[in-house]
């Protein structure tokens, strides 16, 4: 591994938080996933009965105040941008910053979503037209819908909490976004704009309307209503759609250097990123998942290390048909016969797909699994695909000697995304908790 010589361009994970169906801390979190303690449930906010699809991985009892998270945003904000200020206590008293003692304005802000406030603006707009029945009057509009509720509302409120004065972003490039978010601010911080960013992903999408514009497309599994739990089985050959969730992850990433002088633990680092586009359809994703292995390539050549090196590949794995197998064919790519020895998992099939927050609320997972040197198992994985060939940890967790690990995304649109996260070599296990 060449890497990166000058320590100001390498970049320390210090904190990071987590809102997941299967626990809203980090402990809980790592805790199911490696048992294998799935999140899914029936969806019971609303009625289902007209949508094929009944299920969900919902973060249940999620109360926003036991996060120090003010009155004013427990009672205004979307269910989204209340996950990313709940996520972002975590990281940030895990990484033991004191935001007060640092320059604010080298602290930056970067969190992905992709459909940001759905669900207020969704009630906004039943509650002013009873029901849909009645003409909209955009007169009687809450004033502060798009402050409450909007694409950057929850970016501006974790800046806002932390009085960060530096670059603050929101991207929206979909089931990408935390990976992007992390990309953009490893550059922010690389280019020397920044010291620290609070960075990740955030998204509450289990509402009527976003359930049902998955659903009207048959994306979403819909055979397992009765035992929602097994409903997400990525790679197995009866795998029939993903399932919907919710979640936020959120990492503190500071310039090693600067970590080092404060003595703060230092979890893995963030290495590097790759993001690809094909360029090919909406949703549909071009032949053999070339594109995907681009974004694989350029992660590894960004973080000037060889495919070898990689140990664990903490996979997209969505349980849809099609993407399963472009994404075995896109390691395959990448790594050629090293292929047969990564270690792969999906934790989408325990938590479902949160859609712009999943892909960083399992980059949190392969931060533990490089910690704890363990893999989280791919559940419901029961009958082989032909075409899904790969080791998936489909028998429970496993203890392997991780150094690096490869994190991918793919999305609607075409996009792929990828980074790579490094073992620091005096990362020492604690309490997350705390």
């Amino acid at each position: 591994m060449k890497g990166h010589k000058n320590i100001s361009h390498r970049i320390a994970i210090t904190g990071m938080g987590v809102i997941a169906p299967n626990g809203t801390n980090i402990d809980t979190f790592w805790a199911n996933c490696r048992a294998g303690k799935s999140g899914v449930a029936r969806i019971s906010d609303f009625d289902t009965t007209k949508f094929t699809s009944q299920v969900a991985g919902i973060v249940p009892d999620f109360d926003p105040a036991c996060y120090n998270i003010s009155e004013r945003q427990c009672s205004t904000l979307d269910r989204y941008a209340l996950f990313a200020l709940a996520a972002a206590e975590q990281a940030v008293s895990q990484a033991g910053l004191d935001t007060t003692a640092i320059d604010r304005d080298r602290l930056g802000v970067c969190i992905g979503t992709a459909i940001a406030g759905t669900k207020y603006m969704e009630q906004e707009f039943l509650r002013r037209t009873n029901g849909g029945k009645d003409a909209f009057d955009g007169g009687v509009l809450d004033r502060v819908l798009t402050a409450n509720a909007g694409f950057h509302s929850a970016s501006s409120e974790v800046a806002r909490k932390y009085d960060a004065r530096g670059p603050v972003y929101t991207l929206a490039t979909g089931c990408t976004a935390g990976l992007d978010a992390l990309g953009e601010a490893l550059e922010m911080i690389r280019s020397g704009q920044v010291d620290v960013v609070i960075a990740g992903a955030t998204e509450a999408p289990i509402t009527p309307i976003a359930v049902a514009a998955f659903d009207i497309i048959g994306a979403l599994a819909s055979d397992r209503n009765h035992e929602p739990e097994r409903a997400s089985r990525p790679y197995d050959k009866g795998r029939a759609g993903f399932v919907l969730g919710e979640g936020c992850g959120i990492f503190v990433l500071e310039r090693l250097d600067l970590t080092l002088a404060r003595g703060a633990t230092i979890l893995a680092e963030l290495s590097g990123m790759g993001s690809t586009c094909n360029a090919y359809h909406m949703t549909n994703l071009a032949p053999e998942g070339y594109d995907l292995h681009r974004a694989m390539k350029l992660a590894l050549a960004d973080a000037g290390m060889a495919p070898v090196e990689i140990e664990h590949v903490n996979a997209h794995g969505s349980s849809t048909p099609q993407n399963d197998v472009n994404e075995t064919n896109a390691v395959k790519k990448t790594f050629g016969a090293h292929a047969y020895k990564v270690v792969m998992c999906s934790v989408k099939s325990i938590v479902g797909h949160s859609l712009g927050a999943a892909n960083v609320v399992e980059a949190v997972a392969a931060v533990l699994s490089i910690m704890h040197q363990e893999v989280p198992p791919t559940i419901n994985y029961v009958t082989p695909d032909p075409e899904c060939d790969l080791d998936y940890t489909p028998k429970g967790a496993r203890k392997l000697e991780i150094n690096h690990v490869l994190k991918d995304a793919s999305g609607f649109s075409g996009v792929h995304s990828a980074i790579v996260l490094s073992k620091y070599p005096t990362t020492q296990l604690e309490d997350l908790s705390q």
